[in-house]
């Protein structure tokens, strides 16, 4: 079974937070076009002036006219916003937080080094957001894949290589080996039957619909250690546990983890070398909306939560967010259907979409990186990758810098683990992960220089990640409604995409999807 991995998305004030992130530029910091560098190394110091001056701008010209509106400034709605522009259309974006990104973000170390603390990594057929990043100059290095995995089950700890006849699978028993490599097999047979643009329409999807990813694994993977591979890997995808999941919508993300001419599979999805876990940013992944938001200037205005979505007489559309109220021909909603739903519409938007919206929740996920002077298990002939069934951390990465002047090594907290840690102290979560890296790494991994946290389920304007999953018989009865435009309201977001859905990459290809929508309505 293929190495497990994950794209995540981003951090608000609600939850105790590490040194600032860079995600703390601002509006004003955006239009003077410096460099993410320069951001970086002046957010925090400018935070304050620049809320202040947002004010005013906002008292000043309480209400704005403009073609289009677009709520939420992650990537989704800032390559909208790019498209828009470019075919001559006067755009805003309105942003809650006082960052650009949405669930990408970076977190600034007490090193004066980055790590990311959402969305982070690109792999093959991920053509749109990579396409993206070369425009926008940031470039791209391999993730840190030198080196052996580890499996930790039943309490017993294995160093194995990865570049053997069994590439990364865990080295389970032979029955259970067989029996995953058939379920994998069969569920990439599967996928391919789905059509991506509508999952719903199947051949099979009532059946496929009405029962729990779990539900199926049960009756195909009939060796345990098959199944914790299985479920391993659906936690480390999803962040959701394989009970809360459809089948049919688990065999949509399979066939969305490809392109329009390579179909998807599971171990694409849940590789490193080869998969969507091949590639990360350097200085980050919140250089590309940072500098793409940079391009757009005064296109957009941050600490602005959208609160009403109206439509009047006349057919025009009044968005009423914090300090300012925008009226435009046509709106895009580029943030998760759960929280579109928040939003007051006025009309009420047809229950198909309300109800769909209802029934999407957000995965549970954190991310927990540890900081050291050395990436120490390299020495060990360690890759920093494990794949485990104990622990608060059950998968990890070796996400120091492209040089390796210093260690980093980050954990996901998944599903169930994370629930269990929502209310925790950070202290607490912080002794549960540094145990873990000890049973992975050895002693020198209970001694980092820094600790960051990132917990998503904690965060105002995400409520989780890193995707809004479907649960048993929404796709079939409300998918539709998913894409489908209401009167001047569009619909963008990672959810939303045909291919990479949950992914930097979907976000893009969703942004660029309702672009072409809106320049042809208009």
């Amino acid at each position: 079974m293929p190495r497990v991995r994950h794209q995540l998305t981003a951090p608000q004030d609600t939850a105790p937070q590490p040194p600032a992130p860079q995600g703390s530029v601002t509006r004003r910091a955006l239009l003077g076009g410096a460099t993410a560098t320069t951001l970086l190394a002046t957010a925090t110091a400018t935070t304050a002036t620049a809320r202040a001056a947002d004010t005013q701008d906002a008292t000043k010209d309480a209400t704005t006219d403009v073609d289009v509106v677009i709520v939420g400034a992650g990537l989704a709605g800032l390559t909208a916003a790019r498209d828009l522009t470019a075919a001559g259309r006067q755009v805003l974006v309105l942003e809650a937080r006082d960052r650009v990104g949405g669930r990408v973000v970076n977190l600034r170390l007490p090193n004066g080094g980055t790590t990311e603390g959402g969305g982070e990594f690109i792999g093959p057929t991920q053509d749109r957001i990579r396409a993206l990043a070369t425009d926008l100059g940031v470039e791209t290095f391999p993730t840190y894949n030198t080196g052996k995995n580890v499996l930790y089950k039943d309490g017993r700890r294995t160093p194995y290589a990865t570049d053997g006849l069994l590439g990364s699978v865990p080295p389970i028993d032979a029955a259970g080996l067989a029996n995953a490599a058939a379920v994998q097999a069969l569920l990439d047979d599967m996928a391919k039957k789905v059509p991506v643009e509508a999952p719903w329409t199947a051949p099979k999807a009532e059946e496929w619909d009405r029962q729990t990813f779990e539900t199926w694994l049960r009756a195909n993977a009939v060796i345990p250690s098959a199944r914790f591979l299985l479920e391993v890997a659906c936690t480390s995808v999803f962040s959701a546990q394989p009970r809360e999941l459809s089948l049919l919508y688990v065999l949509f993300y399979i066939a969305s983890a490809g392109n329009e001419s390579t179909p998807g599979t599971l171990e694409r999805l849940t590789e490193t070398a080869g998969g969507a876990q091949a590639t990360r940013f350097v200085g980050g992944s919140q250089q590309v909306p940072l500098k793409l938001a940079a391009r757009l200037g005064d296109g957009v205005r941050l600490s602005a939560p959208v609160r009403r979505i109206a439509r009047s007489a006349n057919g025009r559309y009044t968005v009423t967010a914090d300090g300012v109220t925008v009226t435009a021909s046509r709106v895009v909603v580029a943030v998760p259907p759960p929280l579109a739903a928040r939003i007051d519409f006025d009309p009420l938007l047809p229950a198909a979409r309300d109800q769909l919206a209802q029934r999407l929740p957000m995965g549970s996920i954190g991310k927990a990186i540890a900081v050291y002077d050395t990436p120490f298990w390299r020495a060990d002939g360690l890759n920093g990758q494990v794949v485990s069934d104990a622990g608060t951390v059950r998968s990890s990465f070796d996400n120091s810098p492209p040089d390796g002047s210093y260690g980093a090594l980050m954990g996901f907290i998944e599903a169930d683990r994370m629930r269990a840690n929502d209310a925790a102290s950070e202290a607490d979560v912080r002794a549960a992960v540094l145990k873990d890296y000890v049973t992975y790494f050895g002693e020198k991994a209970a001694h980092p220089t820094a600790f960051v946290l990132q917990r998503w389920d904690n965060e105002g304007f995400s409520r989780g990640g890193p995707v809004a999953y479907a649960p048993p018989g929404v796709l079939t009865q409300y998918g539709a409604a998913l894409r489908t435009p209401v009167d001047g309201i569009h619909w963008a977001g990672t959810e939303t995409s045909a291919y990479w859905c949950g992914y930097m990459d979907g976000a893009v290809r969703s942004g660029e999807r309702v672009a072409r929508e809106v320049t042809a309505a208009l």
